[in-house]
């Protein structure tokens, strides 16, 4: 609940600290005082679109913070936008530049609006002249009726849409199936062909660089030959003339003749010893290769024909072997998809009907339960209008069939009959002002008996009654208020009675203040709303009798 508002600088006022408490607040006071900017700064805090025009006059900005005790549930969700709340208190702050910019604060962090819009709905509701017109449309007829309902009615209203998103997802399915059937047989042809000719080829990773190499090497067999016999030569020698070989022998064995004179040649006898040892291994290297060369033109064709299909097969799919078996796997997981059960055109109608088949059973399922709601719903609601002095009113709830939507199968309409003897008809076509002040009454009261965590605050409910229906609705207030905090904005002494508390909105020039009013100064501000002279006897007298009438405990009809 709402425990305090500072509100600094908004519309005509300059500064105001509001205590408020459980039970019923009324907020009233003359015509044009600021009554509006108190509900102003709720809207505010409560995340709606800020107006830099309800910036006081003079003022660079409009500050509002509010205090509010919250339960577990909306402390969870503050707490996962990044907010802090301390001993269930968790303050909310709005500021307005007079340039048109907003911040917003929960829990001491910045946050955007939206942050506060989607936390407000659990700290306050607001009813307004708005809501009475949108009571008219038939998705917030049905949205009430929905929230008539208990834990088992929205565990159908949660079935039911999975279920529709469950039956969208599958028609879309079906759809692209349909619309790509053809590209799909097609696809399926061509990666089937390129994949088969891959696996016929049964290419390895790197091949293609190796056959590059064994074609330079086929093709240049002679002057390999030539080359690598020089080599071999030079290492090894011949008949006529000394190889590398020979010189470093004959090398050792002069450095081992100097060794027997200094000692400290013999590493050097070590070493030519070695590198003797890898020129003859390189000798008999170079010798094996120019044996093992040979013209083959037979190997030649069958390397160039194999280098020309691997190209063939990458021309578009890869720049070389190792790309093109990649490219082969991501086929071979592509072929999966689209000749999986569940892509067969066939698998997706089957699927789509199955989908559809869950919609109308558990739409049908959710339209009994919404049955029974509205007939509930439509009894309790005639029995508090028959206690707003609308006696023999009655709300018809009625249920539309129609094609399956995301919403169910039916739409809801509330129609209301005046009296007996008069036709139902729409809320949006027949109901006046007043009528529908006291149904939206009636609807919050019905359906705030199970609640207990909410703030309710009600701008001109009472707009377009008085006298006993009057003291009806201060009534029903006061029921609603004994399981929530309530907040109204009214000018009937008739409603203010039954408030726990009373706060005045005072103008004074064009500063407007806010004060809570007790006692003898209660007294006066109900004989000032009764339109008598504060100060008269009679109009003091006819203050207390509502103040003790207000005293009496109410029926429930």
């Amino acid at each position: 609940m709402i425990a305090e508002i500072h509100i600094r600088s908004l519309g005509v006022i300059e500064a105001a600290d509001i205590e408020l408490g459980s039970g019923l607040t009324v907020l009233t006071g003359e015509t044009g005082a600021g009554k509006t900017m108190v509900l102003t700064s709720l809207q505010l805090l409560a995340g709606q679109r800020a107006d830099a025009g309800a910036v006081r006059m003079g003022a660079e900005r409009a500050e509002v913070d509010g205090v509010f005790d919250v339960d577990d549930a909306t402390s969870a969700a503050a707490d996962e936008l990044g907010a802090e709340v301390e001993e269930g208190s968790l303050i909310v702050s709005r500021t307005v530049s007079a340039h048109g910019r907003s911040r917003a604060r929960l829990g001491g962090r910045p946050v955007p609006a939206s942050a506060l819009a989607e936390i407000g709905q659990r700290l306050v509701t607001i009813h307004g002249q708005s809501d009475q017109m949108r009571l008219r449309q038939s998705s917030a007829q049905r949205e009430t009726l929905d929230l008539f309902g208990g834990s088992a009615h929205r565990e159908l209203l949660d079935a039911y849409g999975r279920a529709w998103t469950v039956a969208v997802d599958a028609r879309r399915e079906r759809d692209r199936g349909r619309d790509f059937a053809e590209d799909r047989e097609a696809e399926i042809r061509v990666l089937t062909s390129a994949t088969e000719a891959i696996e016929a080829l049964d290419p390895h990773a790197g091949e293609d660089e190796e056959l590059r190499r064994e074609t330079e090497r086929l093709t240049n067999a002679e002057d390999l030959r030539d080359s690598m016999g020089t080599a071999h030569g030079l290492l090894s020698g011949d008949a006529d003339t000394s190889g590398a070989v020979d010189l470093v022998r004959r090398a050792i064995e002069s450095v081992r003749q100097a060794a027997r004179f200094d000692a400290s040649t013999e590493p050097m006898a070590q070493r030519l010893e070695a590198c003797a040892l890898d020129l003859e291994e390189l000798g008999e290297e170079t010798r094996d290769y120019v044996e093992s060369l040979e013209a083959d033109p037979g190997r030649l064709a069958s390397v160039h024909e194999r280098r020309a299909a691997l190209r063939e097969l990458m021309v578009g799919r890869a720049a070389d072997v190792t790309g093109l078996l990649q490219w082969q796997e991501r086929s071979r997981s592509r072929l999966r998809e689209l000749t999986a059960p569940a892509a067969d055109p066939r698998a997706l109608e089957e699927a789509l009907r199955v989908a559809q088949i869950e919609v109308v059973s558990t739409g049908e399922a959710l339209s009994r339960s919404r049955a029974r709601l509205a007939r509930d719903l439509s009894d309790k609601v005639d029995r508090e209008l028959n206690g707003l002095s609308m006696r023999g009113a009655h709300l018809e709830v009625r249920l539309m069939t129609h094609k399956p939507s995301s919403t169910g199968l039916e739409d809801v309409e509330f129609l209301l009959r005046p009296h007996p003897q008069a036709s139902a008809r729409p809320l949006g076509q027949g109901a006046s002002g007043g009528e529908l002040s006291r149904i939206m009454l009636a609807l919050e009261v019905v359906l705030g008996q199970d609640e207990d965590s909410r703030t309710y605050v009600f701008d001109e409910v009472d707009a377009g009654i008085g006298g006993r229906t009057a003291t009806e609705v201060g009534a029903r207030l006061a029921r609603l208020a004994r399981t929530r905090q309530v907040l109204v904005v009214t000018h009937l002494a008739q409603v203010a009675a039954f408030a726990d508390g009373q706060l005045v909105v005072d103008k004074e020039g064009g500063t407007t203040t806010v004060r809570r009013v007790e006692g003898e100064a209660r007294v006066e501000e109900l004989a000032r709303m009764l339109g008598g002279d504060p100060e008269s006897d009679a109009a003091r007298r006819h203050a207390l009798e509502l103040l003790r009438g207000a005293g009496v405990p109410q029926s429930e009809t």
